[in-house]
């Protein structure tokens, strides 16, 4: 393996000097190492933002990229170190608490392997339970990126099966009724993110201006229900106007023009936030 690209994300934020450590460890394994970061804003160990995130930008990264994802709640517990190889030979690093869960649905991983600290740690780091981020996760990704060492060298093979996923819902149409769960919120735009496709979607939509029905609910309250258009970017509706659309990742989204669905209507993320979708029946005036 040549030297590939470096990508961090992490729960950190950057208020601190936590992220400017990891780059540090990773220039001292080879100075001038690219690095990159997807985000360190993801919410405090929020686990299935950060297995989104990964879903979200991995695949327009070159192969041989080395992402270091850090949502690390169990830090020093008894939980798996892990480096996953898809097939595109990406390698994600990444403890075993449900990180890879959109990526082992969505993505192909071809190889997983356990990180064996004893070989693959910060010298000197021993004593410390509370950063692996720095003294194992960015330490063996750069190591890996630089070509230091080979995935094989890793530490022992993991049974993919093994792994730790959180639960997901695939969204399902029934009688012209698409139903699906808010993925993620769009950050800071405030947009939601479904998890219906945009082929799905056209099973029951025609075109640009139709009017569709929206139902948005969480435990089983109804949080919003309205009739919005399904527009081509934001500019076809007026500002303050919500509205269906496709997004960047070729699925729905919910938006208000130029301000925020997600704060206007305290929406959150997950499986217990389910969004129904159908065509709204045309009102002929006599």
């Amino acid at each position: 393996m040549t030297t590939g690209l470096l990508v961090f994300q992490s729960d950190f934020g950057k208020s601190d000097g936590a992220v400017s450590a990891m780059h540090g460890v990773a220039n001292s394994v080879q100075r001038g190492i690219p690095i990159f970061e997807i985000t360190h804003q993801i919410p405090q160990y929020n686990i299935w933002e950060a297995s989104y995130r990964l879903l979200q930008s991995i695949g327009y990264w070159p192969s041989e990229t080395v992402f270091v994802s850090i949502v690390d709640p169990g830090v020093g517990s008894n939980r798996r170190a892990i480096v996953a190889k898809t097939a595109d030979n990406h390698y994600i690093i990444t403890p075993d608490n449900g990180t890879l869960t959109h990526v082992l649905q969505f993505i192909k991983i071809t190889e997983i392997r356990e990180i064996d600290e004893s070989k693959n740690r910060l010298p000197n780091s021993g004593e410390s339970h509370t950063f692996h981020g720095r003294d194992i996760f960015a330490y063996t990704g750069a190591r890996l990126a630089a070509g230091i060492i080979q995935f094989e060298e890793i530490g022992a093979s993991v049974n993919p099966s093994t792994i730790i996923a959180l639960p997901l819902k695939l969204s399902t149409i029934v009688d012209e009724t698409i139903t699906g769960i808010v993925d993620i919120i769009d950050r800071p735009f405030g947009n939601l993110w479904t998890n219906i496709s945009r082929e799905q979607f056209k099973e029951i939509v025609e075109q640009y201006g139709d009017s569709i029905e929206v139902s948005i609910t969480t435990d089983g309250r109804t949080i919003y229900n309205n009739i919005m258009t399904f527009g081509r970017s934001f500019a076809d509706l007026h500002i303050g106007e919500p509205l269906v659309y496709v997004n960047s990742l070729d699925n729905i989204g919910i938006a208000i023009n130029q301000g925020s669905f997600a704060d206007a209507y305290r929406i959150g993320t997950g499986t217990n936030w389910e969004i129904i979708i159908r065509k709204a029946p045309r009102i002929v005036y006599e």
